[in-house]
């Protein structure tokens, strides 16, 4: 269930005024996609809705959504086997293995070996064209091996989150075991519509739920 009170749903009104978002809002709430912390970092203000008056930092859904869309079309470009997603975090390793799994991209879950990016004397060296980070303090040894190789970053980011180094954010909660599976869930189903691989209105064959980590 969401935090938010009816008639306070976290979503600024674009311009022409009709919200169409990649998922009904209901479901971005139930996931608690847009419930922050209570920390907030100056790179995440842009993207902060309100704050509740319990001094919780919620996001503007649009934003997440518009974010998603803009991740799609940019991870669409690169070869698939090209492309690493990488999740220390738990509740993330599901959603990474799903998304890898849909889209043909690389998952790197549980501990990042220090060299993978760097060092190609390792046998787990791999070189990707664009890095996925699920959590830039988690996965800080992935994204700082990117960083210092010039791969593009693309990284998931709470509103405590730093973001130095990465090329693009997608806020919304990197915590949750919903909420990954529900972001995870969009970003693979929009860049196989990119793609061409689904028609552009097509589902996956599978829910978000589907992509939730056990508990």
């Amino acid at each position: 269930m969401s935090d938010i009170p009816e008639g306070e749903a976290p979503v600024s009104k674009p311009e022409s005024g009709v919200i169409e978002l990649l998922v009904p809002i209901e479901k971005y709430l139930s996931a608690g996609v847009h419930i922050g912390t209570h920390i907030c970092t100056k790179f995440m203000e842009p993207f902060v809705y309100r704050v509740r008056s319990d001094g919780l930092y919620i996001l503007d859904v649009r934003k997440i959504d518009d974010r998603l869309r803009i991740a799609g079309k940019f991870l669409a470009r690169y070869q698939p086997e090209k492309i690493a997603v990488v999740s220390v975090r738990q509740y993330g390793r599901k959603p990474v293995q799903k998304m890898c799994q849909y889209v043909g991209c690389k998952p790197f879950v549980g501990r990042f070996l220090p060299g993978t990016f760097t060092n190609p004397s390792l046998k787990i060296y791999f070189e990707p064209d664009v890095v996925v980070i699920t959590d830039t303090r988690s996965d800080m040894q992935a994204l700082k091996e990117a960083a210092e190789t010039g791969i593009p970053i693309v990284a998931l980011a709470d509103t405590d989150n730093r973001v130095d180094y990465v090329d693009l954010i997608i806020p919304g909660n990197n915590k949750g075991r919903k909420s990954l599976a529900l972001i995870y869930w969009i970003l693979t189903r929009q860049i196989l519509r990119e793609k061409g691989v689904i028609p552009p209105n097509a589902e996956l064959p599978e829910q978000p739920t589907d992509f939730e980590a056990s508990l």
